[in-house]
């Protein structure tokens, strides 16, 4: 089913925002994203890289547009993962299911309801209660934010192109653009290094066989059957799950202001949004 797919894709995610972290205080980030890449790259073209061939000119620049994006995306909330908390990290990011209706509009034409703008002026105020907290920094969440922006742009771009091509060859590609952005970068700041310690790899693992090869996968199969809009609602649970596991596993105390912000903007999601209620109550019902 893919909404439940796509509940464990957020659940992976909002765990892998403590390994991250740890993993990026100690090796480089750059580097460390190239070789997260490289090993989703590695593991889709072994299940079907011969599937490539079906994509065709245009197939490529989809992929290439998505992955670029996506790369993006990754990049801005990785560096700004070193420079605030995870719990800020997620919540923040959850802001695309407020960005993805918005370029619906800017881009498509798409109508955006009245409780859309007020789930963003939510979430605003809740990024500004954020930026008050005394850890991280304002800029670390800025950049954040930005990512949350194309990430956002990533799942409206998918929706036009995730029923003309195939699964596993538009996200092979993908990936291989975000190794490729990600390579050149490291290599240009002199950052690439042979990965050591199990923190390191452990996270370069988790997050590139399951948070980034099979997740986005699971994200092109599911956007076969599911909108954009949809697909932002239930990744919007990604913003739980970092809260949860960053309380747990990295010790982040907000403070009554930071986690004020947080649940502005969680509020926020769930105004522009009220299916991400419905969402819950099913999954719940279910069990």
């Amino acid at each position: 089913m893919p909404l439940l797919a796509l509940i464990a894709v957020t659940a992976v995610w909002g765990v892998t925002f403590v390994q991250v972290k740890d993993a990026v205080a100690i090796y480089p980030l750059f580097a460390f994203l190239a070789v997260r890449y490289a090993i989703a790259t590695g593991a889709l073209a072994l299940a079907g890289g011969t599937r490539v061939r079906t994509l065709g000119r245009s197939g490529w620049t989809a992929g290439a547009l998505v992955g670029s994006l996506l790369g993006l995306g990754i990049g801005l909330q990785t560096a700004g993962l070193e420079r605030t908390t995870v719990s800020s990290t997620g919540f923040i990011t959850g802001l695309y299911v407020v960005f993805t209706p918005v370029f619906g509009l800017a881009l498509f034409r798409t109508s955006v309801a009245v409780e859309v703008w007020l789930g963003v002026a939510f979430a605003l105020a809740g990024l500004a209660m954020l930026s008050g907290v005394p850890v991280g920094t304002t800029g670390g969440n800025l950049l954040v934010l930005a990512s949350a922006a194309a990430q956002a742009l990533q799942i409206v771009a998918l929706e036009r192109y995730a029923r003309r091509y195939d699964a596993i060859a538009l996200t092979l590609v993908q990936m291989a653009v975000c190794l490729a952005t990600f390579l050149v970068i490291a290599l240009a700041l002199g950052q690439l290094e042979v990965p050591r310690g199990w923190t390191v790899w452990g996270a370069l693992l988790v997050t590139g066989l399951f948070a980034s090869a099979l997740a986005y996968l699971i994200q092109v199969w599911a956007q076969r059957r599911l909108s954009a809009a949809r697909i932002a609602i239930v990744f919007s649970l990604e913003t739980v799950f970092a809260g949860i596991f960053g309380y747990w596993l990295s010790g982040d105390r907000l403070g009554w202001l930071g986690w004020g912000g947080c649940v502005l903007i969680l509020a926020g999601i769930v105004v522009a949004e009220p299916a991400a209620v419905r969402v819950l109550r099913a999954l719940l019902s279910s069990d």
